[in-house]
């Protein structure tokens, strides 16, 4: 399975904010839409990726005041990304080795969706269900 067959399970809809929005802005929308990140996003390009991975150190290291901060001050600036084509097992390695909870991919520089840990996850158990069904029968022939 490849990551671009999960994005094709997922609303085709990317979540983004501007670097300069507070952060209180963008709690609000990530609660509103129950989502765990928002991509960074400056004229139609991203520039960085905002989790609650980074909510939590800016109010661990700025406290309640943070909230009044920009998006871009907190942000992941260098997201590790995923591409399309790559296999969701790559993926689910690099995610884990980088301690990532959500990757965009990118397809050349055109931003086509972001995968969280769950989706792969997800992902990798409907895989293994299929490949068990299949040596069911298999065997019961």
């Amino acid at each position: 399975m490849l990551i671009r067959d999960i994005l094709l399970t997922k609303s085709p809809d990317i979540h983004g904010i501007y670097p300069d929005e507070p952060v209180s802005v963008a709690i609000d929308k990530m609660v509103k839409l129950d989502i765990g990140s928002l991509v960074v996003l400056q004229e139609a390009r991203m520039v960085g990726l905002l989790t609650l991975r980074e909510i939590l150190r800016g109010f661990s290291h700025y406290g309640r005041e943070f909230g009044d901060m920009h998006v871009s001050e907190i942000m992941q600036k260098n997201p590790v990304i995923g591409a399309p084509d790559s296999s969701v097992e790559y993926v689910r390695a690099v995610m884990t080795d980088n301690h990532v909870s959500h990757l965009p991919v990118l397809e050349g520089e055109h931003l086509i969706g972001v995968i969280s840990l769950h989706d792969v996850a997800r992902a990798c158990l409907n895989e293994a269900e299929y490949e068990n069904t299949m040596l069911k029968r298999y065997i019961a022939m």
